[in-house]
């Protein structure tokens, strides 16, 4: 499964910066948003994958007895995509913003037009 969750983050990975490396600002985004998801994939596989019990100690006991689920990388998971939202939100509303005053989506376009002014 690991190996899987692995393949899966290097998938995202490659797409991302190839998203990212394109000329319009809608593909940067994607790629932003795909990288971003290879990057919460790899805190997910840092975190071990563990079928367990919450961490919560019994009364009667002092420690773990059996398998429990780290709740840090969750935690961390969660944060990262409340933060991702937020940064794609910003993204999306400048991108369009700048494409209703340029009227192109193309980075090349919109150098030629910060030139021209």
């Amino acid at each position: 499964m690991e190996i899987l969750i692995a393949i899966m983050i290097g998938i995202l990975y490659a797409a991302g910066i190839y998203m990212i490396l394109r000329r319009s600002l809608v593909k940067l985004i994607i790629g932003i948003i795909l990288f971003g998801n290879g990057a919460n994939l790899l805190i997910f596989l840092l975190g071990r994958i563990t079928k367990g019990a919450p961490p919560i100690i019994p009364e009667n006991s002092e420690v773990f007895l059996e398998a429990y689920a780290d709740p840090v990388p969750q935690a961390l998971i969660l944060t990262a995509i409340v933060i991702s939202f937020g940064l794609q939100s910003f993204a999306i509303i400048l991108v369009r913003r700048a494409h209703k005053v340029v009227k192109t989506d193309d980075l090349d376009e919109m150098n030629a037009t910060d030139e021209d002014s």
